[in-house]
């Protein structure tokens, strides 16, 4: 198992990283809950005050690693292969985390301005976010995390990620570190739109072969780009179709590390068909790239379109085999 943890000061990006990680599927255990949980058990009103002050006091009764000790059991009961922890507050639940997880336990730190944070502060409106009115309402804040032991946390990080950028670039900057950890397949589609052609129609052949695909149209190269990582549909049409011979041979030649780009013909996709193409073609192909982590690119080849004796598979194998495990 793998413990995922991210660390930065307050309003810094711990929340959406870990919101990255439960679209991705990975479990998350926030520690702040704990405070929380302990707040509404002695029916309080949850807003900072209170928030500081029942953390402080857990601190102070049971150790600087009060909270860290309190997330571990519900993190063993998950049993699964990465969890990410949100909410490190101080170098004593690194500690801690470390003792319990050993080298399975990476810190990420997450680092942002105040004048960002402050800014954020005054849009999410969460409730413990609704008392900081100024750059020293936060600063206050800071200094009060800073006391557990923040930045002595923050420094010993395997990782920093600087958040100071759009929220998409943020989002990708996890995302793709998170893909190291967790094991993840998904196919990146690229498509011209040329101007004889319907948008419509190009976007409805691309959602014939990946019916879950989220697409958005780049007007200034006028073409579809999106992300999935659901390939059901594709995998059974290659059956279907009995080209997994075919399919195989073009996964290979375009393999490259962890990935493999194909291209597919545009009108062929219209009828829900998949007949593979050149890069050069001449209505401009559907181009395909199936990136994989946490598994070895072969194993992941051989669940798409595996080995045929008389134009059927030789065996069918399961994506998610623990034998089959990258070195990434």
């Amino acid at each position: 198992m793998k413990i995922i943890a991210f660390v930065g000061l307050p309003l810094s990006g711990k929340s959406t990283a870990s919101s990255v990680a439960k679209e991705m599927g990975i479990p998350v255990i926030v520690m702040g809950d704990i405070v929380r949980e302990e707040v509404k058990k002695r029916g309080l009103e949850f807003n900072d005050e209170n928030a500081g002050k029942i953390a402080n006091e857990l601190r102070e009764k049971e150790g600087m690693d009060a909270i860290a000790k309190r997330c571990i059991p519900k993190i063993r009961e998950l049993n699964t292969d990465v969890v990410v922890i949100d909410g490190i507050r101080g170098i004593a639940e690194v500690e801690r985390f470390k003792k319990a997880f050993g080298e399975d336990f990476i810190l990420i730190s997450i680092e942002c301005p105040i004048e960002v944070r402050f800014k954020r502060a005054l849009t999410r409106c969460r409730g413990d976010d609704l008392s900081i009115k100024s750059i020293e309402d936060l600063k206050r804040r800071d200094e009060r995390e800073i006391s557990w032991g923040m930045l002595d946390a923050m420094n010993v990080a395997n990782l920093t990620v600087e958040n100071i950028g759009s929220l998409e670039d943020f989002k990708d900057k996890i995302k793709n570190i998170l893909k190291v950890f967790t094991k993840c397949v998904e196919a990146e589609v690229y498509v011209k739109v040329n101007p004889t052609e319907d948008i419509e129609k190009v976007k409805k052949a691309v959602e014939n072969l990946f019916p879950d695909i989220d697409l958005e149209f780049d007007e200034s190269k006028s073409v579809l780009v999106g992300k999935t990582n659901k390939l059901d549909k594709f995998r059974e049409l290659l059956r279907m179709q009995r080209i997994l011979d075919t399919a195989r041979a073009e996964l290979k030649r375009g393999w490259k590390g962890n990935e493999s780009t194909v291209y597919i013909n545009k009108q062929a996709a219209t009828v829900s068909k998949i007949n593979f193409t050149e890069e050069n073609s001449v209505l401009s192909p559907i181009v395909v790239t199936f990136k994989v982590y946490g598994i070895n690119f072969e194993h992941f080849i051989d669940w798409l379109a595996p080995e045929t004796k008389d134009g059927k598979p030789v065996k069918e194998i399961e994506l998610w085999d623990s034998s089959t495990t990258s070195d990434v």
